[in-house]
């Protein structure tokens, strides 16, 4: 069979061909073009950075050659300009971790509501997010109850709520907040380890054991938790068990505080070498530790060293301020020859109903407070 074509037949393909060849020359040229400007764009960012780089470090050789000069004229402390320079890096940093976990906090809040009223309660939580941001911390829980009327099992809403007030000591209302919120999320370890501390200083023996315990099971390496399940121990005279969760806290965290209660329990053990040699540990840590110098002086005076517990009592009192028992109380002590029988951190714990776990000492109790909200904070609510 014959197949004839047109004349013009034998050039159309060649003619598509030319045509699609010369636009890919010309989105290639485009493409050029493009990338041409993008390299210009770089090279202009980079020079840029350089100079900048350039002028950062002249300004930083200037303010060096500054420093160096003030610090030979002698106005200023070049350990003394760095430290507080190091502290308001830290604290920089820290405001900045607090607004990002706010923002968090804020949409996880958000999140959880299941309601009618969601633009209402929106409102209600950006405003106090807003509040807590300009330092409003009071009017800005008042807004967060309210929300709170709104959403009655927003787990994250409800912990927000009583870890304000368990940073600041109100620990009836925490508890009632930590314990709402507990229901709504009994796995949250941050939930778990607040709500633990609160029961034991509303006197909650039980449950509070229970809940530090699981708290200390999640995170071993957890000051609180541990510290409060000692004195929850202390308080019912079981000091050996006492002892071991006071040392599993040291441990978990060394400083003087917890070299100062370990002193104490061993006190309590008549364990005098032992307590002596872990409260001069802490006066080391911190040479103006008046409680720790005058339980250093009890110990002395229990064993009959009276030139030491002079030198521990008159030192618990060059730093304890008016502190009465650092006068009055170490004069009776020596005078009659009669040291208590219970440690001041342990005194109140046999009878009272509350504080066993913050109760006997004012920087003990802010020393747990700050470290179950850190702990908290750096992460273990998502534990």
């Amino acid at each position: 069979m014959l197949v004839v074509d047109s004349p013009a037949a034998r050039y159309e393909n060649q003619n598509w061909t030319a045509s699609y060849e010369e636009h890919l020359l010309e989105r290639v040229s485009a493409l050029e073009n493009r990338l041409t400007r993008l390299t210009d764009k770089l090279e202009q960012g980079l020079e840029l950075l350089l100079r900048q780089a350039r002028n950062s470090y002249f300004d930083h050789a200037l303010i060096e050659t500054l420093i160096g000069l003030l610090t030979e004229a002698g106005t200023i402390e070049a350990g003394k300009l760095e430290e507080l320079w190091r502290e308001r890096c830290r604290m920089d940093q820290s405001a900045q971790d607090e607004r990002e976990r706010r923002e968090q906090l804020g949409e996880e809040i958000i999140a959880g509501y299941r309601g009618p009223d969601q633009v209402v309660f929106e409102q209600y939580v950006q405003q106090a997010m807003f509040l807590m941001g300009s330092e409003e911390t009071v009017r800005a829980v008042r807004v967060l109850e309210r929300a709170a009327a709104l959403a009655p099992s927003n787990a994250t809403l409800l912990y927000v709520i009583g870890e304000h007030f368990f940073s600041t000591g109100k620990m009836a209302l925490a508890r009632d907040y930590l314990a709402r919120a507990f229901e709504a999320a009994p796995g949250n370890f941050a939930i778990l380890l607040l709500l633990g501390l609160a029961c034991g200083d509303e006197g909650e023996l039980e449950r509070a054991r229970e809940l530090l315990g699981e708290a200390a099971r999640r995170d071993k390496f957890s000051f609180a938790a541990h510290y409060g399940l000692g004195r929850l121990h202390a308080a019912e005279h079981r000091w050996k068990d006492a002892l071991t969760e006071f040392k599993l806290a040291l441990a978990a965290h060394p400083s003087p505080e917890a070299h100062y209660v370990i002193g104490c329990v061993y006190y309590q053990l008549g364990r005098d070498r032992m307590s002596v040699r872990h409260l001069r540990k802490a006066v080391e840590m911190d040479g103006e530790y008046a409680a720790a110098f005058y339980m250093l002086g009890l110990v002395f005076a229990r064993t009959g060293e009276r030139e030491h517990a002079k030198d521990a009592f008159s030192a618990a009192r060059s730093v304890g301020g008016n502190d009465p028992r650092y006068r009055t109380a170490a004069r009776r002590i020596l005078r009659q020859d009669d040291a208590p029988q219970l440690s001041p951190l342990f005194s109140t714990s046999g009878h009272a109903k509350k504080r066993l776990v913050t109760g006997g000492d004012r920087r003990l109790a802010k020393v747990i407070q700050r470290e179950a909200l850190n702990a908290v904070r750096a992460g273990g609510s998502h534990r």
